[in-house]
């Protein structure tokens, strides 16, 4: 058995790389295991708030010499119903395959071990310890584990279930008319339809990002992502003109089902225990708040830690912190993926064009 550093993070997503970076940075032996051998896409709306901005500038990152595209305006579109509005702020748009491996490379600048293309197959507490069983053999002992998995489950160790759980999650990118990128530049396109939304932005190199969740039951009785994605077009005269003459750059999206939306705090508490990103809380993703909470709660959890503090007293304070938006946000999310409330959303936003800064 191989004696760890003192903190072993799990996952080198943005929480786990935040989290790694932080404790490295404040001088704690830190050991971060990633199961991909390199940069991947993931299901992500690839949506960075002005807050998640401001951790990745922390961290020594400038999304902008990355390549990201600004946001600052909102199209809300059902059928062939659209309005626009400017959004109060100005946010950005990158590729998650760009941004986890910007700031996983400033998790180990700052003296964190990285070791990829190794999973951690099992956890398993032992005293005061944890041991974590590698995929490549090796058996690793740690005083503290951060568990930084992102939307996938550690075996042995599920996630609450959630207010909504009912969705899968498609993501894909596209590359778009020159017309259509034009269009669609410092723009944000939502999409409520039957049974889900979505959302479509351009990120680095022009490249459009379509994201979407839509329920279970609905994507069972279509058939599949083919038959999802032609009733899209077909009913939406903003989603067909953006991809009637568009290209996708995969043969197929990136899928992740039962996404536990509304969860917040984590279904197990060990003294030296600390979820961090969506093992810990998952917001319904039109948000756009999920990457601001996956870098909050990390450097939440490394800077409570290192003074001294339980992972109890993180989550008490994430809880605080998160409890009430959480709870509006998922209400929402069910609402909207029913016919009169999805109907009724574009008025209200040409009534209350606030209510995306609220």
């Amino acid at each position: 058995m191989r004696q760890s550093p003192e903190c072993l993070v799990i996952g080198g997503g943005l929480a786990g790389s935040m989290a790694a970076l932080r404790l490295s940075a404040s001088g704690r032996n830190t050991l971060l295991v990633e199961k991909e051998k390199s940069a991947h896409h993931k299901v992500c709306g690839e949506f960075l708030s002005p807050e998640a901005v401001a951790y990745l500038h922390q961290a020594g990152i400038d999304p902008i010499a990355l390549g990201a595209a600004p946001i600052n305006q909102l199209r809300l579109s059902v059928g062939n119903h659209t309005v626009e509005t400017k959004l109060p702020f100005t946010a950005l748009s990158l590729s998650r395959n760009l941004l986890d491996e910007a700031l996983l490379n400033r998790a180990a600048e700052a003296g964190c071990v990285v070791r990829r293309g190794v999973a951690v197959d099992k956890l398993a507490i032992e005293g005061t310890s944890w041991i974590a069983q590698l995929s490549s053999g090796e058996s690793i002992k740690t005083e503290t584990a951060f568990l930084a998995t992102g939307k996938h489950d550690l075996r042995g160790w599920p996630r609450h279930q959630g207010m909504q759980s009912d969705l899968v999650g498609f993501k894909l990118h596209w590359r778009l008319a020159p017309a259509q990128t034009a269009a669609l530049r410092y723009g944000m396109d939502l999409y409520l339809f039957r049974g889900g939304y979505g959302g479509l932005s351009l990120v680095e190199q022009d490249i459009a990002n379509l994201c979407l969740v839509v329920r279970k039951p609905i994507l069972r009785k279509l058939g599949g992502w083919p038959e999802l994605l032609a009733s899209l077009i077909s009913g939406n005269r903003l989603i067909r003109a953006c991809l009637g003459s568009a290209q996708p750059l995969w043969d197929r999206p990136l899928a992740v089902a039962s996404i536990p939306y509304g969860m917040l705090g984590s279904a197990f508490h060990f003294s030296n225990l600390w979820p961090v990103g969506d093992q810990v809380a998952v917001i319904p993703s039109f948000t756009g708040d999920g990457m601001s909470i996956a870098l909050h709660s990390a450097a939440l959890a490394a800077e409570m830690h290192l003074a001294g503090a339980t992972p109890g007293d993180y989550e008490r304070a994430l809880v605080g912190q998160l409890s009430r938006g959480m709870k509006l946000a998922t209400t929402f999310s069910r609402a909207i993926v029913h016919p009169f409330p999805r109907h009724a959303a574009p008025l209200a936003l040409s009534l209350f064009p606030q209510a995306m800064s609220w």
